[in-house]
């Protein structure tokens, strides 16, 4: 029996080695504190909990839903408005079922095989994933601290930039946690004009950006509409990951594309699900204040507790995650990810697993509670694996 050669680039060996020396922890009775997978533990607001609850109790909701509801988009339309002062029309959006299969739909909507596409490394893996499904060569762009982690275009090499059919940009960033100004956002747009690239930038952590500025579209820069889309999620924003909620917005003719493969692949997002992406996005905004200050929290404690064992890390400037070098005596990732876990049963994710300029660093998810991550950050100190 034989696969496709695609699947041989698809491992998850990482999750699944992790997955397997922990359940050997827990079956020998050690007690682990798992910080590796990106899972909301902070419930939705309860306005949207009420919402799904009373439109799945409603018969003729589950039905194909092939389209989107008028209700819906306009619902996209007006927070796009009021939180980025971006003004979309209504054919310049579409929902996805959630940004990871979103990835893969607009890969094969815009890629042939052999066409380059620039990714960030480190990057979310699924930068690379729906690429490759499409047949796509993958240039990876270098994330460097010393650049706050910001892709380099002047770096780029032009030949390259010339034959790039697409760029995939992502800020606030999964795994570094660094955020993005303006002016590097008209950089990204005159780049992309210069090389006639398109643009996907993923905009899931806008709302959890740590210091006083905000959050910003890409849409909001001038030209970036003619040059790309922005793919919005309501899953960590809101706590609802389940639910499957995002959307696409930005260039027309792109969003059709996508509608276009959609309508081949799904039915479309469970009725339900979009009256409480409508509860989501016209309700009461406070509850995402109180979700942005408690990730703040939780990665100031991680940062300040690691620092008074010895552990100097930079606080998260973004995102839900926290990214820390290793400490000196380390120069494998992996290593330090499994003799992290064996001596104190503090699960991390290595840098490595999401590029090669990710090694020398691991991510800690902020999905554990305060009282967790002290707990947490007590078994390193005991461990001994600081030394």
């Amino acid at each position: 029996m034989t696969y496709s050669k695609k699947m041989e680039q698809l491992t998850s060996a990482i999750f699944s080695q992790l997955n397997e020396e922990k359940n050997k922890l827990i079956s020998n009775g050690a007690e682990i504190y798992d910080f590796s997978i990106g899972t909301p533990d902070i419930p939705p607001a309860p306005h949207i909990i009420e919402s799904l609850l009373k439109e799945a109790g409603k018969i003729e909701n589950y039905i194909y839903s092939i389209n989107d509801t008028k209700e819906l988009i306009d619902a996209v339309v007006r927070w796009y408005r009021r939180r980025y002062d971006v003004l979309l029309e209504t054919d310049e959006v579409v929902s996805l079922l959630g940004s990871q299969s979103g990835f893969a739909e607009l890969s094969l909507s815009l890629i042939d095989a052999g066409d380059i596409v620039l990714t960030p490394d480190p990057g979310y893996p699924i930068f690379s994933v729906g690429p490759l499904l499409a047949g796509a060569e993958i240039v990876r762009l270098p994330l460097l601290k010393e650049n706050n982690y910001l892709v380099d275009f002047d770096s780029i090499d032009e030949e390259i930039a010339k034959k790039a059919k697409l760029m995939v940009i992502s800020y606030p960033n999964n795994p570094t946690t660094a955020t993005a100004p303006r002016d590097f956002y008209i950089k990204l747009v005159e780049f992309a004009k210069k090389y006639n690239i398109i643009v996907l930038h993923d905009n899931a952590y806008s709302e959890l950006v740590f210091d006083d500025s905000k959050g910003i579209s890409f849409l909001s820069i001038p030209g970036a509409r003619d040059v790309g889309v922005e793919f919005n999620s309501l899953s960590k924003t809101y706590s609802i990951p389940g639910c499957r909620i995002a959307f696409a917005v930005g260039n027309a003719e792109i969003v059709n594309q996508l509608k276009i493969i959609k309508s081949h692949v799904d039915y479309g997002m469970f009725l339900p699900f979009q009256k409480a992406a409508i509860a989501a996005l016209d309700g009461n905004q406070d509850y995402v204040q109180v979700v942005k200050d408690t990730y703040r929290k939780r990665g100031n404690v991680l940062a300040e507790g690691l620092k008074d064992i010895g552990w100097h890390i930079d606080k998260p400037k973004g995102s839900m995650f926290v990214w820390a070098a290793i400490p000196p005596k380390y120069h494998s990732s992996l290593d330090f990810t499994f003799d992290l876990m064996k001596k104190s049963g503090v699960i991390v994710v290595p840098g490595s697993s999401f590029g090669n300029h990710g090694e020398g660093y691991v991510r800690f998810a902020l999905v554990q509670t305060e009282e967790q991550i002290s707990k947490a950050i007590e078994r390193i100190k005991n461990s001994g694996i600081l030394a």
